[in-house]
């Protein structure tokens, strides 16, 4: 390892950090979280990859790939500025601990867990000449949800809320209940208070995000512990918009969309993950639902919900996935009408159970079937959209470009384009949609 020679005499005034976040929401509220942490404490936080006294790598694991561009990152900093410290944390420490120590310059490495303790750690490496600290620990059967909070979000009008950590699931290709641990929800009323700051910042939604949110409150045997939550958050002056994170489909029953649908701020928008419309496949994957289940409870969202959008994850080339196969996964996404889809070509995660089965998919094949995905589900997106030409809906605009362009979304989390004369950033407008292109409802 190389050795960042700071010594207690020749400590600055301020030190300046630059985040790299890969990965999913959660790693986004962590490096959000812990960047409040770290400015509270006196370090000075820029933009990401600038050149720095610290780099902070917020590293992936669900894929082959996100590994590979988190050791990347790593190793890069260092290239940037070979006297920094740099720092690796997430689920790629906590998987490949070893590699990650043998392979990369980082200084320190801390694991999915301790991530609150990024300042204390910072600051004693800052006064100390040892090389290098590891602290990455496994995961017991019972944990406690180990509390991060934010008041603010950087360059953004959504703010993502971390309600929950953990998976207990263990689908077939998923190394994510392994470096994650097991299901820990986060106190109802800490998230309430968090929510309260953020609204009285100025922020006008919140997405409530975790690992497997569908879980939350199962690890304290609290019944209908996220309806309560989002009908209490509902109620918090300031916020207008509730929108979830990734669902389980068995989450969805008529009682809870016909509580979640009552309410005055929650989106008609559900990201449902399918990944795969074949139900031999769903079994191979352990997934704990059928097609049909999965049909019936986008029926019952429509229902209360008409205009909802739908979205999902779909992976192509699961081991043994035959032309048959894929092909009730084409029919599926034709049948559903999603309004959008995310495909993944299968990754092999060693560790699974999906990694030690037969027949794995040609590589040929999985970018064959990928292809063709995408292409069905940019139709079938295209066409939920149009749907909306003629009306007016709901739009909290998000960005604005130097010749006053806005860009937003509407509640069912389709993106609009607006012009306008006068700033509408983080307002929520009412805009009448004129057409569909590239991706965009585009309005007056």
């Amino acid at each position: 390892m190389n050795q960042t020679n700071h010594s207690e005499t020749n400590r600055k005034d301020k030190y300046t950090v630059s985040f790299t976040t890969l990965g999913c929401k959660v790693n986004q509220f962590e490096t959000e979280a812990m960047t409040e942490l770290l400015e509270s404490e006196g370090f000075s936080v820029l933009p990401s990859g600038e050149e720095s006294d610290i780099y902070i790598i917020n590293t992936c694991a669900v894929t082959k790939e996100s590994e590979r561009k988190s050791r990347q990152f790593i190793n890069k900093a260092k290239r940037i500025n070979p006297n920094a410290i740099v720092v690796a944390v997430g689920c790629s420490v906590q998987l490949n601990r070893e590699k990650i120590s043998s392979e990369t310059q980082a200084d320190i490495i801390i694991g999915t867990k301790h991530k609150a303790s990024i300042g204390r750690l910072l600051n004693e490496k800052l006064s100390r000449l040892e090389p290098y600290y590891e602290g990455v620990e496994d995961f017991y059967s019972k944990e406690d949800f180990e509390e991060l909070k934010i008041s603010t979000v950087h360059d953004k009008t959504r703010a993502n809320i971390k309600i929950q950590d953990g998976c207990s699931q263990f689908c077939s290709y998923c190394i994510i209940p392994y470096v994650r641990g097991p299901i820990r929800s986060r106190k109802h009323e800490d998230i309430v208070d968090e929510v309260r700051r953020i609204a009285a910042n100025g922020y006008k939604e919140v997405v409530l995000n975790g690992i497997h949110i569908s879980s939350y409150g199962r690890d304290v045997q609290e019944k209908d512990a996220l309806i309560r939550l989002i009908e209490d958050i509902d109620t918090i002056d300031g916020i207008e918009r509730v929108r979830l994170g990734s669902l389980e489909p068995k989450l969805i029953t008529e009682d809870f969309i016909s509580r979640y649908s009552s309410l005055k701020k929650t989106c008609d928008h559900f990201h449902l993950s399918l990944q795969s419309g074949s139900d031999s496949v769903l079994k191979r994957m352990n997934r704990k639902y059928t097609s049909e289940e999965y049909k019936s409870n986008v029926e019952i969202i429509r229902k209360y919900m008409p205009d909802a959008g739908i979205t999902t994850d779909i992976i192509v080339g699961f081991p043994g996935e035959d032309e048959k196969e894929f092909n009730e996964t084409l029919k599926f996404v034709k049948e559903i009408k999603f309004s959008r889809i995310h495909v993944f070509k299968y990754s092999v995660r060693e560790g699974t159970k999906a990694a030690e089965m037969d027949n794995q998919v040609d590589e040929s094949i999985k970018s064959q079937r990928s292809k063709q995905l995408i292409d069905l589900g940019n139709s079938v997106a295209n066409e939920f959209m149009e749907k909306f030409v003629g009306k007016t809906l709901s739009v909290l605009v998000e960005t604005q470009d130097s010749e006053n362009i806005f860009e937003g979304y509407t509640t069912n989390y389709l993106k609009v384009l607006l012009k306008s004369d006068i700033n509408i950033k983080n307002q929520v407008v009412c805009a009448n949609i004129k057409n569909v292109t590239n991706d965009y409802l585009v309005c007056e």
